[in-house]
């Protein structure tokens, strides 16, 4: 592996610093071992480095994406998700989607549940180097009260059924917990937050009690093990903050309690609301309903001054995508956070370049590692050719990424996107759009 010298440009370090002029960046193996004069002096020495010129462009670190599925292949619908998907293409597939996101100009991601419990064998295969992708944290099956998520009478009353397992008691939510750290998960996950056929309350409404909340905190804990649950609605919040969850999934629709609980135990939130944006935005180009689209702009609007008020207070805000669904494809949406919190958050865009890189760090267990540019850290570095800080969209475009060096390693960035065509059974077989009644074969009308 060639060293790298990165020339000229503007960085942008991952701090609270100021985007400075660059000299020179000297990178050997997966360490950033100089910047300024003494890079050029530690290059000098060697005649194996590769020199990548950033002049009018950005260094900066590396993009963290805290909230991609990257087993789930972009389903249109849960019935996709949980029942057309096969073990060994979905792990197959995934690898695909990995160099995706390097393309992309992530270096590391965090999955927090997957399907058929394959995160750990997708990050050993990375870290192993027998498939390319970015550093990777994973949870395995995200933990589930029969209520089912929001996934509902999809979900079994008991046992997995895709990223679900299926927790009933207090001694199964123990055994589970302690299973997946057994097979090496680096999170666990608790879908604390679901969805019931006849509810009065708008959203998502709690499905784990305050102390089933505990019992799996503490019982990672005891192993150093952190927990992240899915929240959508204030009580979760406020009662994964008093349970001692490490990190909180959406955090929408707070109230003044659950903002009181996660401010006094600074639990870093990943508000996740690309999703909804992308929705919101361009849900009419992909023939999303009207209904659906209001509906999702309304939980912006709503979510985002409780969030902005949080941040204010000092919770850590960190970025996700949700890629992985037919909404957030791999690779074209892992830096759309960011533009949603400077525009619906208010933030500048060089705190919300934080919240994707040394915040992210966070999520992968690496803070002070990754997601900073400065001597002694990882090497995980990316030159965009543009200014970020005048304009955040500009991280989202991948024509206008110059290079990608991820552990130490520049990224071949000339290669052909990664394509495929579907995989037998994987989408859902519909015989027609609307029922064929005798009325409508014969131009009679519409009626059902």
């Amino acid at each position: 592996m060639s060293a790298i010298l990165i020339e000229n440009g503007t960085l942008i370090d991952g701090t609270e610093a100021e985007a400075r002029p660059l000299d020179a960046l000297f990178i050997d193996g997966d360490e950033i071992i100089a910047i300024g004069p003494a890079a050029e002096e530690a290059a000098s020495s060697r005649d194996d480095v590769a020199r990548i010129d950033a002049s009018g462009c950005t260094v900066m670190p590396g993009l963290i994406d805290a909230h991609c599925h990257v087993t789930f292949a972009e389903p249109q619908s849960n019935d996709e998700l949980f029942f057309h998907r096969r073990e060994g293409l979905a792990a197959l597939v995934a690898t695909q989607s990995v160099k995706k996101l390097l393309l992309a100009g992530v270096t590391g991601f965090f999955d927090a549940d997957v399907l058929f419990n394959l995160g750990v064998d997708l990050r050993d295969a990375i870290e192993a180097g027998v498939i390319e992708g970015p550093r990777m944290a994973t949870g395995g099956n995200a933990l589930l009260t029969a209520v089912g998520g929001t996934a509902g009478l999809l979900i079994p009353d008991e046992g997995i059924r895709g990223y679900a397992k299926i927790v009933n008691t207090r001694d199964e939510m123990i055994t589970s917990t302690r299973r997946q750290i057994k097979s090496g998960v680096d999170w666990i996950k608790i879908h604390a937050t679901g969805l019931i056929p006849r509810q009065k309350a708008q959203g998502e409404i709690q499905v784990w009690t305050l102390d089933e909340l505990r019992t799996v905190c503490d019982t990672a804990h005891a192993l150093g093990i952190p927990v992240v649950a899915h929240c959508r609605n204030a009580s979760s919040t406020r009662d994964a903050a008093k349970a001692g969850v490490d990190m909180i999934l959406h955090a929408t629709n707070m109230d003044d309690e659950a903002l009181a609980a996660v401010v006094e135990h600074r639990v870093p939130i990943t508000p996740t609301l690309t999703f909804q944006a992308n929705l919101a935005d361009f849900g009419h180009k992909v023939g999303a309903t009207p209904e659906l689209i209001d509906l999702f702009r309304r939980e912006i609007d709503d979510s985002s001054s409780w969030l902005r008020k949080a941040y204010d207070q000092g919770v850590p805000l960190v970025s996700g995508s949700e890629s992985g669904f037919s909404l957030t494809p791999y690779g074209h949406w892992h830096a759309r956070e960011m533009e949603v919190f400077v525009k619906h958050l208010g933030l500048t865009p060089h705190e919300a370049i934080r919240t994707a890189t040394s915040e992210g760090a966070r999520a992968l267990k690496m803070d002070g590692e990754i997601g900073v540019v400065a001597e002694g850290k990882k090497a995980d570095v990316i030159v965009v050719d543009g200014d970020p800080l005048q304009d955040i969209r500009v991280l989202g475009d991948r024509s206008r990424l110059r290079a990608v060096v991820s552990k130490g390693r520049s990224v071949d960035l000339s290669q052909p996107w990664p394509t495929r065509s579907p995989l037998p059974g994987e989408k859902i077989g519909v015989w027609s759009q609307q029922p064929l009644t005798w009325d409508r074969a014969n131009d009679l009308g519409p009626t059902d």
